[in-house]
């Protein structure tokens, strides 16, 4: 007698009836993902950047332009290119200085420093305001002898350098830390062995190992330090026509309804915005070419 061995074997169309659901279902999760996403970007970021742009021209390119020549926007706007051209060879200077030391010399106490340079991604920048506040303030730590020497720093322009220095410090050194990790000492030594000074080494072998790394961090640093409102609104008293910077210009045009102003200066700064991605973008291919090459 035979017996009939039961069959594993499933057909074509049970088999793909099985497996088609899981597809379906998974088909949607991307879909749902990247929906969100945008719907979460449009709410946050595109609507209001539109809007900002649909206020400042709502009136016609004419009161746009005339906004731009009032002589408060143009004092501001001035004031914030100081700001940045004063900030930016500082940080510069100190970035290569940091990031030289802590990718060329293990010592003591290279994770302090380290921390100390993300300090300000850490802390708000009303808090560093304040900070400064408490150090060069009338009551503060150099108070009186900076007033007993009839020097200014706490509502003036003293005090906005350094509170956009302080917001601006850590990029340049944070985008050339990897950079000098990743490129290593090798052709320095070489260079240094055949007589090469250290001026020299930095110039013709290193400088050009990160260019592209330190142009980053200066595009970055500027973009903050131009566009910095909460530490430089403490320290500066936003005095018009005196101690105020454009994104102070905008807040306190909005607060007297002249609405048409503030969005005028808003565009501004939204314009050099997408100057700054544009650039960051160029140089993030180029990195990536250079990479790969």
């Amino acid at each position: 007698m035979t017996v009939d061995k039961p069959s594993f074997h499933s057909s074509a169309s049970d088999t793909d009836t099985y497996t088609a659901k899981p597809k379906e279902q998974k088909s949607w999760v991307p879909i749902v993902l990247i929906g969100i996403a945008i719907a979460y970007l449009a709410l946050v970021q595109y609507i209001p950047a539109i809007n900002v742009f649909i206020q400042a021209f709502s009136k016609g390119v004419g009161p746009f332009l005339s906004n731009l020549t009032r002589p408060a926007f143009l004092h501001a706007a001035w004031l914030t290119l100081l700001l940045a051209l004063i900030s930016l060879p500082i940080n510069t200077v100190f970035g290569l200085c940091a990031a030289w030391a802590i990718a060329r010399h293990k010592f003591p106490g290279r994770a302090v420093v380290l921390s100390i340079i993300d300090l300000p991604f850490s802390i708000s920048p009303v808090v560093a305001g304040l900070m400064i506040v408490l150090l060069y303030g009338r009551n503060g730590w150099f108070g009186p002898w900076l007033q007993a020497h009839d020097i200014k720093i706490i509502f003036a322009f003293p005090g906005m350098v350094l509170a956009t220095a302080f917001v601006s410090m850590p990029f340049v050194a944070r985008e050339v830390i990897p950079v000098l990790e990743e490129f290593g000492k090798d052709q320095e030594e070489a260079a240094r062995t055949l007589g090469a000074k250290d001026w020299q080494i930095f110039w013709r072998i290193t400088l050009p190992s990160i260019r592209w790394g330190l142009l980053y961090g200066l595009i970055l640093t500027n973009a903050r330090a131009m566009g910095e409102f909460g530490a430089v609104s403490v320290v500066s008293g936003n005095i018009a026509d005196q101690t105020q910077s454009l994104p102070l210009f905008v807040e306190d045009a909005y607060k007297q309804y002249e609405t048409e102003a503030a969005f005028s200066a808003a565009v501004l700064l939204a314009l050099l915005a997408v100057v700054t991605l544009v650039l960051k973008e160029i140089l993030e291919r180029k990195t990536l070419i250079k990479d790969v090459e």
